[in-house]
């Protein structure tokens, strides 16, 4: 099965040639080398780029690395580091390339874990000197997460972020019904390889390794981390919160309830850093909607997929509720919204009276799930399971209902019926219309 992934390739032929490094990011296993050195490729022969223009280059593939040993024969094709890494020699690179380009014709670089070159970054700019150049590059953990792409490229490079499969991507390789695939994808996610596994014990093996063998050795590795238990710990509570609000010093406190043992917040407020910037979970900052203003704490986590999380808990909490609203988010972030979480404060009658027998009025907090911002467009968005009574639909459209400006609110909500507009104006659209894309917003 082809995932078409075309979303990220328009992303990439929007940057086309625009002299900029496009760098492609994304965790472990979501999809970049095939992307760049499959879809993207194809997209750019099918474009009538001759085959020859296109250089594709990986720096951990042992065919590739062999065809640079011809080149000053007299030194090393592999640098040998510490702990058993090796960086390419970039010398030899560089000869290489030249061996393969002109002046006059357009070039495309196409280069996988540039990471393993030894100064890649002086390489890239150097590339970006040549206007017949195109470089497009990916690249997994030590110099290549998030943190670092800005302070490494500074200026010369544009990111393509790419998330596992989307829904809609999911189901391209299903022959059953979204309400079905649904029930497998809440529960292992969309990492390609994982999803066009068939045995359920496969799937879960694979994410339980993921988990241990890629993701935590990576950050350890790459941050130094001493705290390996407490690390993993962690990682475990950040699992389990998922759409809920918390704050660092409610992290930390839970960890002593919970483990038993000491760690400051400190501790706490980098190693959520480090899953960041690994491409493991995304942190939320909330929005002070009438207070025009952004509020530090609490913020919300979710993960860049839900088979990873499900992993880390060992498939036990597999709540609907909060994996639905993950899902959502990741949806939007598909889509190339920016998200922020949503708080209207209000001020409502309760059933107290003062001594003048005039009604008490109580300040409360209500929350949007989600305000999605791409360019002049706005949305606000609430994630709710069901909406059986006029109760509940009260309580999850309440929030909405404070938000006086005319940008659009809508409710997700899993109803099997079509599109709705309220008295008051709020949209509700079923669950699978919306991850589907089959409702204009």
């Amino acid at each position: 099965m082809e995932y078409t992934r075309a979303k990220y390739v328009d992303r990439l032929v929007e940057r086309k040639q625009n002299g900029l490094i496009k760098v492609i990011t994304g965790a472990r296993r979501s999809g970049k080398s095939y992307l760049m050195n499959e879809l993207y490729y194809k997209y750019l022969l099918a474009s009538g780029v001759p085959s020859a223009n296109v250089i594709r280059f990986a720096f951990d593939a042992d065919e590739d690395i062999d065809l640079l040993d011809s080149y000053f024969p007299d030194e090393e094709t592999k640098l040998e580091q510490k702990n058993g890494i090796y960086y390419i020699n970039a010398k030899k690179f560089r000869a290489y390339i030249n061996d393969r380009i002109n002046d006059k014709d357009d070039f495309y670089l196409l280069l996988d874990e540039v990471q393993l070159l030894d100064n890649f970054i002086g390489t890239l700019n150097g590339f970006l000197r040549h206007k017949n150049l195109d470089v497009y590059v990916t690249g997994s953990n030590s110099r290549f997460l998030s943190s670092d792409i800005a302070t490494e490229f500074k200026g010369r490079g544009t990111i393509v972020h790419i998330l596992p499969l989307s829904f809609s991507e999911y189901m391209q390789g299903q022959s059953i019904s979204p309400q079905e695939a649904w029930k497998e994808y809440i529960r292992t996610g969309g990492i390609p390889l994982v999803a066009q596994m068939v045995g359920s014990d496969e799937k879960i093996s694979y994410l339980n390794s993921l988990c241990e063998e890629t993701y935590l050795k990576d950050i350890i590795a790459h941050n130094r981390i001493k705290k390996k238990t407490e690390l993993a710990d962690t990682f475990n509570i950040i699992a389990s919160t998922i759409g809920s609000p918390v704050n660092v010093s409610k992290l930390t406190n839970t960890f002593k309830s919970v483990m038993g043992k000491d760690i400051t917040d400190d501790t706490i407020a980098n190693f959520i850093g480090y899953f960041e910037d690994a491409f493991v979970i995304s942190k939320v900052s909330k929005y002070n909607i009438k207070g025009r203003k952004y509020i530090g704490a609490p913020f919300k986590l979710y993960f860049e997929d839900i088979g990873v999380r499900n992993a880390r808990l060992n498939f036990r909490q597999i709540e609907e509720t909060h994996i639905m609203e993950n899902i959502i988010y990741n949806e939007l972030r598909y889509r190339g919204f920016n998200i922020d979480v949503g708080e209207v404060n209000v001020s409502e009658k309760t059933d107290r009276i003062d001594i003048n027998g005039k009604s008490i009025y109580a300040q409360k907090a209500l929350e949007v799930d989600f305000i999605a911002s791409k360019g002049d467009m706005k949305y606000y968005i609430q994630s709710a399971l069901s909406m059986d009574d006029a109760d509940k639909q009260l309580q999850e459209k309440k929030s909405l209902y404070y938000i006086d400006d005319s940008f659009k609110k809508i409710v997700v909500a899993k109803t099997g019926l079509k599109p709705s507009y309220d008295e008051k104006g709020v949209m509700v659209i079923d669950l699978f219309d919306f991850l589907m894309d089959n409702v204009e917003l």
